[in-house]
């Protein structure tokens, strides 16, 4: 059988998660745990395992034939979202889309693999647009026929931002052709577009249990923006090693532009000022295109070491200094870039996914170690 065993070893400070930086880390418990693979067996024995697990999870990890019950109830959510309203505000549209696991696998395991429905949402009536740049004179036709659009100020700390209120866009005429005056004040847009009685509110995302829902839900405010953000410039340029992703792909993400969520750095949030006003970039939208580009074998192994960070609880066990924890954005982080940087047949000759998942977890030990994690 395969054991894994905890292994101690010091804390360090660093970056282990995307856009953060300047924390203590301890993993003790964490990256080595994951990696002493003590076997106990001799060696054929152990082979057989291995395996067994192999074949186990590509015979069970289906393609989905149709939408599951966690889709039909995202659908459900999206759709509530959409004829809904702010308060006092009926003509304002609330723009859903569907994202986390739901919207990112196309297969279907026996274990698990949702856990909140997550959906994000954003006005008909706010839009951002990076600092610098003209506003628009043509929208998508989500959007109403008057929009407030704020300039996107960088905050000292990566990956977060200020939106400063520039301009009003309104309609002239049925060609979708807007006209921009200066907004008067130049104030910014606060994160908080949620009643004061909601007090289950985590990161940028509201907790609530729908009647009806299998499953809890994560609702967020974003606000929409169209074009690529500044901090990802040389991602579309980036040499793309294996040909992955490809050019049309690279394309459709980033004329599908990003969002910004209503969320302070963990740093910040003690800041009266900061802890209302700043934002955080979203590339939830190019996530999704991203790895549903994946093959299935690549899906697979995402599935397993979500499901081995979750049954060990790495992401209770290790914290940080300043109350970061390690969490499915780091094993996220660690797909996209091998998903880049190795050839596709890394990925299905001689399959063997316990060997690929400890490869994996070995080279996020080494980045963990090392303070430092490419993005």
């Amino acid at each position: 059988m395969i054991k894994i065993e905890s292994v101690s070893t010091r804390n360090f400070a660093g970056t282990a998660q995307r856009g953060v930086g300047g924390h203590t880390v301890n993993i003790a418990s964490f990256c080595f745990r994951l990696l002493a693979i003590n076997m106990t067996s001799d060696r054929r024995e152990l082979n057989n395992e291995i395996g067994l697990v192999t074949a186990f999870m590509l015979n069970t990890c289906r393609l989905c034939p149709k939408p599951g019950k966690h889709n039909t109830k995202a659908a459900e959510l999206s759709a509530e979202i959409a004829t809904d309203h702010p308060i006092n505000n009926t003509e304002v549209r609330m723009i859903p889309l569907i994202t986390g696991s739901i919207a990112e696998f196309y297969i279907e395991p026996m274990l698990p693999h949702v856990g909140d429905v997550d959906v994000m949402f954003h006005y008909s009536t706010e839009l951002a647009i990076p600092r610098g740049q003209s506003p628009p004179t043509q929208l998508p036709a989500e959007f109403h026929n008057w929009v407030e659009v704020a300039e996107i100020i960088d905050s000292h700390v990566p990956g977060y931002m200020y939106l400063e209120l520039r301009y009003l866009l309104s309609e002239c005429d049925d060609e979708g052709t807007y006209n921009a005056v200066e907004y008067e004040g130049h104030g910014n847009l606060s994160n908080r577009c949620y009643s004061a009685d909601v007090s289950d509110i985590h990161g940028p995302a509201v907790f609530r249990v729908q009647p009806g829902l299998l499953s809890s839900c994560d609702i967020v405010h974003c606000v929409r923006c169209l074009s690529w953000p500044s901090q990802a410039a040389d991602w579309p340029t980036r040499h793309k090693i294996y040909g992955w992703p490809d050019s049309p792909a690279v394309d459709y993400i980033v004329n599908n532009g990003c969002d910004m969520v209503g969320v302070a750095h963990r740093r910040c949030r003690t800041d009266k000022w900061m802890s209302e006003f700043q934002w955080r970039t979203s590339f939830s939208r190019a996530e999704i295109v991203l790895i549903n580009s994946w093959m299935p074998v690549q899906q697979i192994v995402y599935h397993m070491l979500r499901v081995f960070m979750k049954e060990e609880r790495l992401t209770d066990s290790v914290d940080t200094a300043e109350g970061g924890k390690c969490s499915n954005y780091h094993i996220k982080t660690l797909m996209l870039w091998h998903c880049e940087i190795k050839r596709r047949n890394w990925w299905t000759d001689d399959l063997d996914l316990v060997k690929i998942c400890v490869q994996l977890l070995h080279k996020l030990g080494e980045w963990l170690t090392d303070a430092w994690c490419p993005h």
